[in-house]
């Protein structure tokens, strides 16, 4: 009886119930039109400089969400780095190599891109006179796209542990800030950003105002989706 419960549960097609979409969920610390200031381009600002500001505020507060689940993300529980919609990444080395690999793993990846990148004097200038390259928005969009990547498993397979530590609000104005900052400038394919259009929907939809319920979730095992489905 357990080997079939088993069997079933693995070769099943649909997922868990998304939590970060039950209405006490979704709260975040700033309201929608000081987030769409946030990210709309000053007058006189150069772009590029925008750009920075903003990729380097996302990559330090995602680093700082997962780095408080990051001990229930693990290589035995979660041995592909998969997002909603039974999505799952590969990572992409220097050559091109696609490689399956488990989501910290992942993580790990791209946050030694990521690091290395934005402290790379050549692409992220910080002295003056220094200028940035002609490839800089394509880099942006590439660590955009990766963080994007790492938020998803967030929300997927963690986010029942983001709610216990109460911290769904901040990683509901993170996501929003991403969001935002994509729906402004377009930084990001729509491909990667449609397994998490409800939660988009649901955060920066018609409705503004964020519940003030206590969000009740019990403790108990998270369970990881491991398709294959890229």
């Amino acid at each position: 009886m357990s080997k079939a419960r088993r069997k079933e549960k693995d070769a099943g097609t649909t997922e868990d119930p998304k939590l970060y979409l039950e209405e006490a969920a979704l709260e975040r610390q700033l309201p929608e039109l000081d987030l769409r200031m946030l990210v709309d381009l000053p007058p006189g600002l150069d772009y590029n400089e925008w750009l920075a500001s903003h990729t380097l505020a996302l990559f330090d507060h995602i680093n700082l969400v997962y780095g408080t689940i990051s001990e229930f993300c693990t290589m035995t529980g979660c041995p592909d780095m998969t997002g909603p919609g039974l999505r799952t990444y590969l990572w992409f080395d220097e050559k091109g190599k696609k490689t399956r690999v488990a989501a910290p793993q992942y993580i790990d990846y791209v946050m030694t891109f990521t690091q290395r990148t934005v402290s790379d004097e050549t692409i992220f200038p910080t002295k003056y006179a220094n200028e940035f390259p002609s490839s800089f928005e394509s880099i942006v969009r590439k660590i955009l796209r990766l963080l994007y990547h790492v938020v998803a498993h967030i929300y997927h397979c963690h986010f029942r542990e983001v709610a216990l530590l109460g911290l769904h609000a901040h990683l509901n104005c993170v996501f929003a800030h991403l969001t935002l900052l994509n729906q402004r400038f377009n930084l990001i394919d729509p491909k990667e950003t449609e397994i998490l259009g409800d939660l988009e929907a649901a955060l920066l939809g018609d409705s503004t105002s964020a519940p003030s319920q206590t969000l009740a979730i019990q403790e108990t095992p998270t369970t990881t989706n491991t398709s294959s489905t890229t």
